[in-house]
């Protein structure tokens, strides 16, 4: 066997072996949000933040961030960073670096915290982070040469999404749209391998759903095509806004100390949580019920406000945790309302509520994170449904179309990541 086949079936395995490792550190990570919240909440439902009385709406946030704050002050600051936006940084970097595991393990500690303590923010993006430096680890171990290190990185990280919305197709999209691995097939086989086998972990045990279900949907009538068209524009501008909102935050926050900013943004949630305890954690309860049809017109309106503010001050407040739930909240609740307005006041037949809320969700998450083809392929692997594919198309593009004209071709996370280095930079220029 000549050199080439042996590194190339080397990456299989070692795909294979991130995919199991990922897998594993995922569902370790997600039982122990369960187990917290399980200890903490009020019985019910998981993620039960709803059944908390009002002034622990108002302080369990608070206290999370305080106690993150106290935690992070006292951590050097490069095991500060954390989630998609280290990731990128390191991948980005002149010379690709590999993944500490101390920032990983400050990132799955920290998110757990931030998910049970009711901060707006998801737990996949930690899983990302997550995932790829479990796969980076193996790298390290086996002293892999750069390119091998960052395929270990995108099997990892697709692994990790992959155990996370049991989406193996999008997580190996994702990769290559958000974390803009160069696609080629002897180094992608191995990311695939990882996905699948993460997936089959996932499943095995008992962790077969993902965060949410997703009903089989259809278009009630062409001429909701250009329903369709206005919710892409719409979640467009939302998306714009959200982005908009976080950068500012983050520009004017970077230079706090985690003990001011992580409670800041606890207070912002437990304010908004007062009226609307369903924006609390992931909220991926209430997003499911979304997507079955339920709820009405004005909560929707509500809700989409109260999230986009409360995650755009977690994300801008550097909270340890993830934006891709919330972004998907924020687009299925904006789907939900305009289904549920044309419910009302239109004449004609239309679609479920549930179905623009699952076409709204996935043109969020295009939008915000630039993966439009990521976000076109969850929703296939999600509803299962190739009747959705030409509706989802339409919102995606309109929503990519708007968001690229007025915020350019830079994701949220391009966004956050040239903000700390600038910071980064700034800072080393006045040390002594």
């Amino acid at each position: 066997m000549d050199d080439d086949k042996r590194t190339w079936l080397r990456l299989i395995l070692l795909g294979a072996l991130s995919g199991v490792l990922a897998g594993a550190v995922v569902l370790a990570f997600r039982y122990s949000i369960a187990f917290g919240q399980h200890w903490l909440l009020p019985q019910g439902p998981v993620a039960n933040h709803e059944a908390l009385p009002p002034w622990l709406r108002l302080t369990l946030p608070v206290a999370a961030g305080l106690l993150l704050g106290l935690l992070f002050d006292r951590l050097p600051r490069t095991s500060r960073e954390i989630g998609i936006v280290h990731v990128l940084k390191r991948l980005q970097s002149l010379n690709p670096q590999r993944l500490p595991v101390s920032n990983m393990l400050v990132q799955f500690g920290g998110a757990v915290i931030a998910i049970v303590g009711g901060h707006s923010v998801d737990r996949e993006g930690p899983t990302v982070h997550i995932g790829a430096a479990s796969a980076s680890l193996i790298g390290r171990r086996l002293d892999a040469p750069t390119e091998d290190q960052i395929t270990l990185i995108a099997s990892g990280a697709a692994a990790a999404i992959a155990a996370a919305f049991d989406t193996p197709l999008a997580a190996v999209v994702f990769v290559m749209e958000v974390l803009r691995i160069r696609y080629q097939v002897s180094r992608f086989l191995p990311v695939i391998v990882a996905a699948v086998v993460a997936t089959v972990v996932s499943r095995s045990l008992a962790l077969s759903e993902p965060g949410f279900s997703v009903a089989p949907e259809y278009l009630g009538s062409t001429w909701e095509l250009s329903s369709l068209l206005l919710l892409g524009i719409g979640v467009g501008l939302i998306a714009v806004v959200f982005i908009n909102l976080s950068e500012q935050i983050a520009r004017r926050a970077l230079a706090w100390p985690c003990t001011i900013a992580f409670p800041l943004a606890g207070l912002v949630t437990g304010i908004l949580a007062l009226w609307l305890p369903q924006i609390m954690g992931t909220s991926y309860g209430t997003l499911e019920g979304l997507l079955q049809g339920e709820g009405d017109l004005s909560l929707a309106l509500a809700l989409i406000a109260a999230k986009l503010l409360s995650s755009a001050f977690a994300v801008g407040l550097r909270i340890p945790g993830g934006l891709i739930g919330p972004t998907l909240f924020i687009g299925g609740a904006a789907g939900s309302a305009l289904g549920l307005g044309l419910f009302l006041f239109s004449p004609l037949e239309v679609a479920s509520p549930g179905f623009y809320a699952t076409i709204g969700m996935v043109a969020m998450m295009g939008a915000t994170l630039r993966a439009p083809l990521a976000a076109l392929t969850a929703l296939l692997e999600l509803t299962a449904n190739p009747n959705i594919i030409l509706p989802g198309m339409l919102a995606v593009a309109s929503a990519e179309l708007v968001t690229r004209l007025l915020r350019g071709q830079k994701s949220i996370f391009d966004v956050l990541t040239d903000l700390q280095v600038r910071a980064t930079t700034i800072r080393r220029s006045r040390e002594p």
